[in-house]
């Protein structure tokens, strides 16, 4: 079995719009919000901030990053869902909080499809798996941590940024293909997960390959695989699943731009102008490169298309899976 993220339309700078497409006549007045479902310090934070310093005086007269990180995500979209769709509020999430988790929650508590107005993607990424202190030095490969892992079912503990996001059921799908039950930590982010990676309470962990960046030159921390097709440019010395034996633990990911449901069409064109000139500035590129991720836009048409792919694709991977969450 092969994850893809299909349908995704990726945008050069070289592409993208030469210069904003909204006057100050136009710019949304007082204070505007982008929410965030995840803590501070993590890929999804840093991707709002460099965002928001984009958009302050352009986009809107002021606009200030708001974490509501806990449920992982879905307390940050039951806050915007209801609000008023005059482009004072707008959500920064990754896509599989609308195209997984319809999979894996019984009362999921929002529509994806109707409850949001997709904009556009903002970036694209990918995972890896690293482990820490608490697993021997000596293992260096995916072969090695599997063989230690198996001397000891307790072993094969492993963390992710959520229950029922795309790191947890890669995790979940490595190590079954390797034999191995494993026991999924899910955390509320991936900066505790990683914490508790480094310090030793964790044995493994995988999550957003731009989250481990800042942590790379630790000795505490090995990255054994990145979950992408090829080897990332982030990480070129580490090999990836595939490479290693586990061709079926692929999985790349989009965070996205979604407003209030009933925004405006022109409000949603507005904010996709805004957006598409943002990733194409060189310093977005540049911050963007830092946490590991790759500028990637499109219109809102497609964007909502493409979710609406997801959300199929992965609905029989998660019911194979056995997975489910009632709230």
């Amino acid at each position: 079995m092969t994850i893809s993220r299909r349908g995704l339309l990726q945008i050069s700078a070289a592409t993208l719009i030469g210069g904003p497409a909204w006057a100050q006549a136009n710019m949304i007045s007082g204070i505007s919000r982008i929410i965030c479902g995840f803590p501070a310090g993590g890929t999804v934070d840093t991707t709002a901030r460099r965002l928001a310093e984009a958009w302050q005086g352009r986009l809107a007269e002021s606009l200030v990053v708001e974490n509501r990180p806990g449920a992982g995500g879905r307390i940050a979209i039951n806050a915007v869902k209801d609000q008023a769709a005059d482009g004072r509020t707008l959500l920064l999430s990754p896509d599989s909080m609308m195209t997984i988790y319809p999979s894996v929650y019984r009362k999921l508590g929002y529509d994806p499809a109707t409850d949001l107005s997709p904009v556009s993607s903002v970036c694209t990424y990918t995972f890896a798996f690293g482990v820490g202190p608490g697993v021997p030095a000596s293992v260096t490969t995916l072969a090695d941590y599997i063989s230690w892992a198996k001397a000891d079912s307790k072993r094969s503990s492993y963390g992710s940024p959520a229950a029922g996001s795309m790191p947890h059921f890669l995790g979940d799908i490595f190590l079954r293909a390797a034999g191995i039950t494993p026991t999924h930590v899910p955390y509320r982010g991936s900066a505790p997960a990683i914490t508790d990676l480094i310090g030793g309470h964790l044995p493994g962990c995988i999550t957003v390959l731009g989250d481990f960046l800042p942590q790379i030159a630790n000795p505490a921390l090995r990255m054994l695989a990145v979950a992408n097709s090829t080897r990332s440019k982030f990480l070129p010395n580490v090999p990836t699943f595939a490479e290693q034996g586990f061709p079926s633990v692929v999985g790349t990911e989009t965070y996205g731009i979604f407003l209030p449901k009933g925004t405006s069409g022109d409000l949603v064109t507005r904010v996709n102008a805004a957006l598409r000139d943002a990733v194409g500035r060189p310093d977005i590129i540049a911050a963007l490169a830092q946490i590991g991720m790759e500028p990637a836009s499109t219109t809102a048409e497609s964007y909502r298309a493409y979710l609406e792919r997801e959300r199929q694709l992965w609905a029989p991977i998660v019911k194979a899976s056995g997975f489910a969450l009632d709230e």
